[in-house]
């Protein structure tokens, strides 16, 4: 069957959605770019309205997809549990990942990579800890091996000592040590890391060749 469009009008609320009229009534809605190539009196078939309707679904879907990413970079299956979470079609779900990937949005290797620094930077953390994070946001083990490979844990675990430190910097050595191996340990460090960084700061802190005498252990 076919249909003459004889209005196409721009939603009030939307800008980027296009209000379809058909035969003199209101028919659909697309996506600005989906509708880009209708015209006033142009006749279209139900078959094309279908594929035009497929092709917004995908188009909105995309968008949907594309706000995340700017709220955050995200990894594969980040983007996918949350179209699965707005009811998006499997085949919807995978064109927009295919789409997202092919124009360099959606990389699992760069998103790791960034992770990795982000925290590296700003709160540090083990390797450990590092993995178990990539993993929650279903990054594949391979790629987070890969991206973990150069990670040190005593050089994490001392630049989050650092970060720490100077809350502590006033308390004497016992209560000191006592208080940043436990926030270490929060962050996934083990026993010798965070001795050894605990060590090092409290010695860059007070112009010390050695820590106290009294214990060098935590407990």
């Amino acid at each position: 069957m076919e249909h003459r469009i004889t209005a196409l009008t721009l939603q009030k609320r939307n800008h980027q959605r296009v209000n379809v009229y058909l035969d003199g009534e209101f028919a659909f809605g697309l996506a600005r770019i989906v509708a880009a190539w209708l015209q006033v009196g142009q006749v279209i078939t139900d078959e094309k309205i279908a594929q035009l309707l497929a092709e917004d679904e995908r188009e909105t879907a995309f968008q949907s997809a594309l706000r995340l990413i700017q709220l955050r970079p995200r990894s594969e299956n980040e983007i996918r549990q949350k179209l699965l979470q707005r009811k998006e079609k499997d085949d919807v779900i995978q064109a927009v990942i295919e789409r997202l990937k092919q124009s360099g949005l959606l990389n699992d290797e760069v998103f790791a990579r960034d992770w990795i620094e982000n925290r590296a930077e700003l709160r540090p953390r083990s390797r450990r800890a590092l993995a178990y994070e990539l993993s929650q946001r279903g990054v594949e083990r391979s790629v987070i091996e890969t991206n973990l490979a150069e990670i040190n844990d005593d050089e994490m675990a001392y630049r989050a000592a650092q970060n720490k430190a100077r809350k502590f910097k006033d308390l004497d050595w016992s209560e000191f040590r006592l208080k940043l191996y436990r926030y270490l340990a929060q962050r996934g460090f083990d026993y010798a890391a965070s001795q050894q960084a605990i060590s090092r700061v409290w010695q860059e802190m007070h112009d010390a060749e050695t820590i106290p005498e009294d214990d060098e252990g935590f407990l």
